[in-house]
């Protein structure tokens, strides 16, 4: 056996040795005992957007409400001009404040900068509305509520690779438990026997359904990066502006005779205008609670509208009951909460905030990074924590 003498011991050995000090005890910190863990992810910021993310479901449920008793007891196929209908309110109020600013916040000046990305983007927001409600003509209402859960990977990805957000493993499962509560809701559909919606081209409405998906996660992909780094009522103000003209303009196309043979009474015109309301409501509330969370956040917290539906159904239509439609609300709630509980960041790269607007147009609000910043970190609840830069390996 071979030992060690004190003279074969190197001199940065024994000098390692001598410098390590005692920590005091007083300076030891207990770990975060189970309860305490609860308290801080189950905050007044959680709870509050949890309940944010619940209005925004609750006016999807008017817009269903109100488009189903237009639809049955009307027969009033009117899916563009619902749509006209929000995107001129949005014009009266939004698209009119940009018309009276002054400067470079003004219609005018922002038109001339980003006036072609804009109406792209109105096209997208129309089509992904008329896809998704011209679906319920040919696929069953149980295909429908499956499908349409194809906007939280768009989301994701789009996220992923053009704003630079970068998850964690408790954000997929969190996403992973929402969409087991949809298939919940899909199969308490089954044994309750409501397939409502059947047509002769079920491949057909599928495939409306993933495209109109598809529209939306870019739509709201896109909503994200504008209310965060320049403005919502430039978002809004945009929306009613080629919204409304473009609508317009398909209305007259494929859906005037359609308009011809509504039979106007207070009671139709009462749910146009309960319909206009929520839908003006949802998009106006959406950009706040956005830049708030985030739009795959949104999104998550959106898949509890169809259980609000189904349970104001119980009344309204007669609907029949399981106790499955309470498990998927509590699951998908459950989902949410783990998303919420951990924070996302953004990694680093300037070249992001150029795509979008003029490098030497003036911002309305500060961008969230910057090429000299810091990184920044995004918790579900929109709070930030600075950290070391994260640059983005091209």
């Amino acid at each position: 056996m071979f030992y060690f003498t004190p003279a074969m011991i190197p001199e940065h050995q024994n000098h390692v040795v001598t410098t390590i000090e005692t920590i005091p005890p007083e300076t030891i910190t207990a770990s975060p005992t189970l309860l305490q863990r609860i308290k801080k992810v189950f905050n007044r910021e959680l709870l509050l957007t949890l309940a944010l993310g619940q209005v925004l479901s609750l006016l999807i449920c008017g817009i269903g409400l109100t488009s189903k008793y237009l639809a049955d007891d009307f027969h009033a196929n009117t899916p563009v001009f619902q749509s006209f209908l929000n995107y001129i309110l949005l014009f009266l109020v939004y698209t009119t404040t940009l018309a009276v600013r002054q400067g470079e916040e003004n219609l005018l000046a922002i038109l001339k900068r980003r006036w072609w990305k804009y109406m792209i983007l109105g096209l997208i927001d129309i089509e992904a509305n008329y896809l998704v409600i011209k679906a319920y003509q040919y696929t069953t209402l149980t295909s429908v509520q499956l499908l349409d859960c194809f906007v939280i990977p768009v989301v994701l990805l789009l996220s992923w690779f053009f704003l630079l957000v970068r998850y964690k493993a408790v954000h997929f499962v969190g996403v992973g438990v929402c969409l087991l509560g949809i298939g919940c809701m899909v199969g308490a559909d089954v044994l309750v026997g409501r397939q409502q919606g059947l047509g002769d081209h079920k491949l057909l409405g599928d495939l409306l359904v993933l495209a109109g998906a598809t529209l939306y996660g870019i739509s709201n992909v896109c909503e994200e990066f504008i209310v965060k780094n320049l403005s919502r009522v430039e978002f809004l103000g945009m929306m009613g502006l080629f919204g409304s003209f473009f609508s317009g303009i398909q209305l007259a196309i494929m859906e005037h005779k359609e308009l011809l043979k509504v039979a106007w009474d207070w009671q139709i015109g009462f749910l146009y205008i309960g319909f206009s309301a929520c839908m003006f409501g949802l998009y106006s509330f959406m950009p706040v609670v956005i830049k708030r969370t985030s739009a795959t956040a949104v999104n998550l917290s959106l898949l509890t509208a169809d259980l609000y539906s189904l349970f104001c159904g119980l009344f309204l239509f007669q609907y029949k009951f399981s106790g499955l439609y309470l498990l998927s609300f509590f699951i998908i709630v459950l989902g949410l909460v783990l998303y919420a509980s951990s924070s996302t960041y953004v990694a680093q790269d300037p070249r992001v905030y150029k795509q979008f607007r003029n490098a030497g147009g003036p911002a309305t609000e500060t961008p969230t990074v910057g090429p000299m910043e810091p990184s920044v970190t995004y918790t579900s609840l929109g709070q930030e924590v600075e950290e070391e830069p994260r640059i983005r390996v091209a």
